[in-house]
């Protein structure tokens, strides 16, 4: 059948939900039954499911890279003015930028845009000295090879007022460490839109890890929450918990409890145990990340309170209908309170109508 070009939001926020309230009660295949009795496209309902619980995305012309991704090698971008080295500097927003003497320029420019630019004049003339991994390389990535390529650039007035001095002889190729962090690097630019390329990148740039045993290490941890994220994302829950565990566990161990990717990684594996079915996992987790935010955060932040809610659905989701109500009820007074006119009220209180739904009134 033809599949209309546009839904409305109604619709999608309903199918999604229908999604969600199919996973409490079997983790596997909930995307694919929900497409079938609504007569809609299993990949289209994927898609709706991955962007209403994916973080919100990054704002137009700052794309989410790592520094290392955006920053070009010391030493290698000059100034056509002052002719001094051209220095990290931050934008507005924490972005990534570039600045040179005080009294040079009246602010830096983006270091992405640089990046680009770059990227593309050595996509366009030395190709070759870029990893191939089977998808279009972003510019920005190719751009981490500049100083293979380059033995100097120069920037003027704009980013793309560049101009390029090129070696005579390319530098050796990178290690065996850079060359896997631009696969992870490439996997997540792929992720939204070609899901299954991008694990495959993951699973090659962690050949060889055994994540039970593996040593903490920046790069496997990065490539191991995004490889379980992508699992989830594809609805492969139970292959999803040992790379968010390792994730959980290396972050840990190389940042504290507390850094912002430890929590992600935590949240991940939470995710992961509650799709596979293992609530009472699910729970511990759940609780271990509410308390973190709470010391983070505050005990009436939004992310906190949304890990309480989320905590009241599993404790339903064991069977304890009282203490889900009682706690998803105090969550939502406490968010109404300090949050006004949040949606996720709104959603909080559809989910405590479903529980009073399911369960016995006499509970």
């Amino acid at each position: 059948m033809a599949f209309p070009g546009r839904y409305p939001p109604e619709l999608i926020g309903a199918v999604v939900q229908r999604v969600a309230d199919a996973r409490t009660i079997k983790a596997y295949g909930a995307v694919t039954t929900i497409a079938r009795q609504l007569n809609l496209n299993p990949r289209l309902v994927q898609k709706w499911v991955t962007q209403a619980t994916a973080p919100p995305p990054p704002q137009p012309g700052k794309p989410a890279v790592d520094s290392w991704e955006t920053y070009l090698p010391a030493g290698l971008l000059h100034c056509t003015f002052c002719h001094q080295p051209m220095a990290q500097a931050k934008l507005q927003e924490s972005a990534h930028g570039y600045q040179c003497q005080p009294d040079c320029r009246p602010r830096p420019l983006d270091a992405a845009a640089i990046a680009d630019t770059i990227g593309r004049a050595i996509l366009r003339h030395t190709p070759q000295i870029v990893p191939t991994t089977g998808a279009p390389t972003p510019p920005h990535l190719a751009a981490t090879h500049a100083h293979r390529v380059l033995a100097r650039i120069t920037i003027g007035t704009t980013p793309g007022d560049i101009s390029l001095t090129w070696r005579a002889t390319p530098l050796p190729g990178p290690s065996v460490d850079t060359e896997r962090a631009q696969a992870v690097a490439t996997a997540r630019h792929l992720a939204h839109d070609d899901p299954m390329r991008a694990r495959q990148l993951l699973h090659d740039s962690l050949t060889g890890i055994n994540p039970a045993t593996a040593p903490a290490h920046p790069l496997y941890t990065d490539a191991a929450a995004l490889l379980a994220e992508l699992l989830l994302q594809l609805d492969r829950p139970s292959d999803a918990i040992a790379w968010a565990t390792y994730a959980h566990r290396s972050t840990t161990h190389l940042n504290g409890p507390r850094y912002p990717r430890t929590l992600h990684a935590l949240h991940l594996l939470a995710i992961a145990h509650r799709r596979a079915e293992h609530h009472q996992r699910a729970f511990r987790l759940y609780r271990e990340l509410a308390d973190q935010l709470t010391r983070l955060e505050g005990p009436h932040a939004h992310r906190t309170l949304a890990t309480h809610a989320t905590t009241a659905l599993v404790l339903h989701d064991l069977g304890h209908c009282q203490a889900a109500r009682t706690l998803l009820a105090d969550t939502i007074t406490t968010h109404r309170r300090h949050h006004p006119d949040h949606p996720a009220t709104a959603r909080m209180t559809q989910h405590l109508t479903r529980i009073w739904n399911d369960c016995d009134p006499a509970e």
